[in-house]
């Protein structure tokens, strides 16, 4: 038994893989990985299919020698270049009121145009201290406007595999885990511009995403979450926002990562903050 992006391959599962990629040369590894989701039945909660994470499942499978793949596609061209700054996202005039008087906030998700897309990255990469850094699986990113002026910027996407801190809070064992992780949404990234120094404005934003994401998560993926986290590196910050916005620290992170094999940490060690959108979250999640 083996697991890849949190699933369980049997050894059966693993030998049918061999077989369909001997038996259909002719594909390459986006159809293999819909042929694959196909045949096991592994889907999202909304019903899409995981090609994604059957694809990196697959990648991961043939480093530990279990299959080999067809070449793929596209050759890489080396390491991803960095996102060049343009005027787009040039600093502009200095926003210095409160949050009671700037204009009526509003969270816009940010569309799917390429232009649209490639602006808020830029921003991120130009203006957040851990820059741009490419998401996967489900997630949204919005734009926050006070009146018609841009002021921060905010993503969610995937939950960490494990949190010690929170796995306790929530009191669910390995299978209940598996089934259910999709419910927790991860604030992966918050950026209040710089030239916008609104007292007030980071925990309203919070505030106001935490009314208004379970319904758009629930209309792109189908279904609600019913918890937020996120990683507050201490002590460059200290999380004031959050705890301004009701959300809790419960722990901190052991610094190790998501991918790293090493049980020494290699990472900054960063607080545990979450924020519960409904009361019976635990019930749900331990189902």
């Amino acid at each position: 038994m083996k697991r890849y992006s949190g699933r369980e391959f049997t050894d059966e599962e693993l030998r049918q893989i061999v077989d369909l990629i001997a038996r259909h040369p002719e594909l390459n590894r986006a159809a293999l990985s819909r042929r694959v989701c196909e045949q096991f039945d592994w889907r999202r909660p909304d019903g899409r299919l995981r090609e994604m994470s059957c694809r990196v499942a697959m990648l991961r499978m043939q480093a530990d020698g279990l299959i080999v793949l067809p070449r793929p596609l596209k050759q890489a061209r080396g390491p991803r270049r960095q996102l060049a700054p343009t005027p787009a996202t040039d600093p502009q005039s200095p926003i210095t009121v409160p949050v009671h008087e700037l204009g009526a906030l509003r969270l816009e998700v940010v569309p799917g145009r390429v232009d649209a897309s490639r602006l808020w990255n830029e921003y991120v990469a130009r203006y957040h201290y851990l820059g741009y850094t490419p998401m996967s699986g489900s997630q949204i990113r919005y734009n926050v406007y006070a009146g018609s002026r841009l002021v921060a910027l905010i993503s969610f996407g995937a939950s960490a595999w494990r949190l010690a801190d929170r796995d306790r809070l929530i009191a669910w064992n390995t299978e209940q885990r598996l089934r259910n992780l999709h419910r927790i949404v991860n604030n992966a990234r918050f950026l209040i511009l710089p030239w916008v120094q609104s007292k007030g404005l980071a925990s309203k934003i919070l505030s106001l995403t935490a009314r208004q994401l379970p319904r758009d998560w629930l209309q792109r993926y189908g279904y609600r979450p019913v918890l937020l986290e996120t990683f507050v590196e201490s002590p460059r910050h200290q999380g004031i926002c959050y705890k301004a916005a009701n959300w809790q620290c419960v722990g901190r992170t052991t610094g190790r990562g998501k991918k790293s094999t090493s049980s020494r940490p290699t990472l900054p060690k960063k607080n545990i903050w979450l924020y519960p959108l409904q009361r019976d979250f635990a019930a749900v999640l331990t189902r």
